[in-house]
């Protein structure tokens, strides 16, 4: 399987290996309380699998978060909790739908209604809860326009909003993790890294991932231009068909706002094969960043990933 790497796509990611396990690392010498957010989707499971170079044969500092929507997907659910009995680390998951029903935020009705923004105050208020000071996130530069906007490290104040003029400067590697009682630091040790180089690593270290990345057969329907998965949190309106199709997903969210693909990679080397000829990005397929131009930079200034 590796043998469809040559040897300068390899030499290529473990340079960007070595450069996320240097980030974790400093993160643990700086700060006291941090955090993997974990969603179970491919950067997640990068970042666990750069945790194990980083950190094994002792166990990690720190646990792992995971935002429960109520609306993931099956297989994500049940491939994390497989994930976390192999690794044997601590697994803390905190539900929307507690913050819903303390009244911590109201949940949206009608034709687009999803839970995904919701994430962000059960996230806030996680990181308030455990008094975490840096949490890691599988954020990629190459995702979105807002996210390219990102340092490694990402400051947020005591509120958990970010600030793209309140960013630092880092030259030469060197981060700044200085932080106020209340702030936090969001830490991408995967920024520099794209799909492509996501994806030949997972190849290359033969990680096990959720199905529904590979095809699959599933009930989807059209909306707005998307193709998207239908369940009981996304009926279909009376004029959208419901047919069964052969799609897989790029990314891994809310069902309620992740869209399909047509697609019969049912390989890793197919699906890399699938990603070097695709023209529109993964985030193409979200419709969480559908809303307005600014979508995704709206979300990360209340506190989102």
């Amino acid at each position: 399987m590796i043998n469809t790497l040559n040897k300068y796509e390899i030499s290529h990611l473990k340079e960007l290996e070595a450069e996320a396990i240097y980030i974790m690392r400093e993160v643990a010498a700086q700060f006291e309380r941090p955090v993997l957010l974990f969603s179970g989707g491919k950067d997640s499971i990068t970042l666990v699998r750069i945790a194990e170079k980083a950190f094994r044969p002792a166990k990690f500092p720190f646990p792992l978060l995971h935002i429960d929507t109520g609306h993931n997907f099956p297989e994500t659910i049940q491939f994390r909790d497989r994930l976390i009995a192999r690794i044997g680390e601590k697994l803390i998951v905190r539900y929307v739908q507690d913050s819903i029903d303390t009244g911590r935020v109201v949940e949206e009705k009608g034709r687009g209604a999803s839970r995904n923004k919701l994430q962000t105050v059960t996230l806030l208020d996680a990181i308030e809860e455990f008094k975490f000071d840096a949490a890691f996130g599988g954020a990629r530069r190459d995702e979105e326009k807002a996210r390219a906007k990102e340092r490694i490290f990402s400051f947020r104040d005591e509120f958990g909003q970010w600030d793209p003029k309140r960013q630092r400067p880092e030259l030469w590697n060197l981060y700044n993790g200085r932080i106020k009682k209340g702030e936090h630091m969001r830490v991408f040790p995967i920024s520099n890294w794209t799909e492509m180089d996501v994806w030949q690593y997972i190849l290359l270290e033969k990680l096990e991932i959720p199905s529904i990345y590979f095809s699959h057969k599933r009930k989807c329907f059209y909306r707005d231009g998307m193709l998207v998965p239908y369940s009981e949190f996304l009926p279909n309106d009376p004029n959208e068909k419901v047919e069964e199709m052969t799609v897989r997903f790029r990314t891994v969210g809310d069902m309620t706002c992740t869209g399909a693909v047509l697609s019969t990679a049912s390989t890793l080397e197919e699906i890399i094969e699938e990603v070097a000829q695709a023209r529109v990005t993964e985030r193409g397929s979200r419709a969480d960043d559908k809303t307005s131009e600014a979508a995704m930079e709206e979300r990360k200034k209340e506190g989102y990933f």
